[in-house]
């Protein structure tokens, strides 16, 4: 875990925050005011402390790497709902949005919370260790996930511009499913050791949370993301106005939705680069992106392909490039097994030019 204690009793924050997010999002339904949108954001930074702490609690109660894979899967699960649902909304307005949003996933996590968690993680410890096979591993699946997802798009020529056909899109739904089974097996099952802290993960001083707390703090961790999914999408009208009002591309509102969604996840593997455990670090950090993928591409083609929807799958001549480099950086720093503030540094200019030229194309 991050080195947080677990305490016996729950904090009084960490139910109540997830339960008033509820509330906010039913009242966000019934009124549509201008009114609820400080409220609104407040909550939702709220819930997302209370989630990180339920999945930290879930972490060391279950170990490493399955603890890891709690928040990561379940954020994606809903974030998958969040992008699906404003899909069938949307219609051809919204054919972009997937893609956008798990274009921004990927260089948020990869760029924004590896290079926090390097940066703050070197300033605290000089340098930090992590296990180099567990990250080439999930690296690499990554890569492969990016490339037939969001690049090969652009050169089929069954269908001319950035799209899949039908086939084409069914195939790549289980390749993402495939690859990220196997990445999970691999990180779970035959080489749990590479992703284990050298010190080993289970080493803390204090006991895990107790069965019935350990339930507890699931289901809560459940009812913080759907309310903080609830509460991004309430948000996201007053997202798009500001959007249009600074007249910045569309692709703007994937970045917000992906930065929301990914905030509990980015703020646990910060505080575990505090806690000197990059490992766990790396686990929230390239498992969120892997789920992302491998999760979200298989289920926005299931829905464009069954309500007839259309998908923009490729990515602009731009964005390539920004992940190329992120691929590129990505290997060289996570090739060493260990790290300093410089390698942390570098990402974050990268996440730097992406949001800029996300606003100013």
């Amino acid at each position: 875990m991050t080195g947080q204690t677990i305490k016996t009793r729950m904090p009084w924050w960490a139910w109540l925050w997830p339960l008033l997010a509820c509330v906010m999002v039913a009242a966000a339904i019934a009124y549509h005011g201008s009114l609820l949108i400080a409220p609104l954001a407040v909550t939702l930074i709220a819930t997302v402390f209370a989630a990180v702490y339920h999945a930290e609690l879930i972490a060391h109660k279950i170990g490493e790497p399955f603890g890891t894979l709690v928040l990561a899967i379940a954020v994606t699960v809903i974030e998958v709902a969040l992008v699906v649902s404003v899909m069938i909304g949307g219609g051809e307005d919204a054919a972009a949005l997937a893609r956008d949003t798990v274009f921004a996933a990927v260089m948020i996590v990869c760029n924004g919370i590896v290079g926090l968690c390097l940066l703050v993680g070197g300033v605290r410890h000089h340098r930090q260790d992590f296990q180099v096979q567990g990250a080439s591993a999930a690296m690499a699946v990554l890569a492969a996930l990016t490339t037939l997802s969001l690049i090969i798009p652009n050169f089929t020529t069954s269908t001319p511009g950035p799209f899949f056909n039908a086939s084409q899109l069914i195939f790549a739904g289980a390749m993402s499913l495939v690859l990220y089974g196997v990445f999970v097996f691999v990180q779970t099952v035959r080489h749990r050791d590479d992703f284990l802290h050298e010190t080993g993960d289970d080493a803390d001083a204090h006991p895990p949370a107790s069965n019935r707390m350990a339930a507890l703090g699931a289901v809560l961790l459940l009812v913080a993301l759907v309310a903080v999914v609830g509460l991004a999408k309430s948000l996201a009208p007053s997202v798009e106005a500001a959007v249009a009002r600074f007249g910045a591309p569309k692709s703007v509102v994937g970045v917000v939705i992906a930065a929301l969604v990914l905030l509990p996840e980015g703020l646990a593997a910060v505080r575990a680069a505090q806690a000197d455990r990059l490992q766990t670090s790396l686990n929230l950090a390239l498992g969120s992106a892997l789920a992302s993928i491998g999760l979200t591409i298989p289920a926005v083609a299931a829905v464009s392909i069954g309500f007839g929807l259309p998908l923009t799958l490729g990515l602009g001549p731009k964005e390539e490039v920004l992940l190329a480099l992120t691929l590129l950086v990505g290997v060289i720093t996570l090739g060493t097994g260990r790290t300093t503030v410089l390698q942390g540094a570098v990402h974050l200019v990268i996440l730097a030019a992406f949001l800029f030229l996300a606003v100013i194309p």
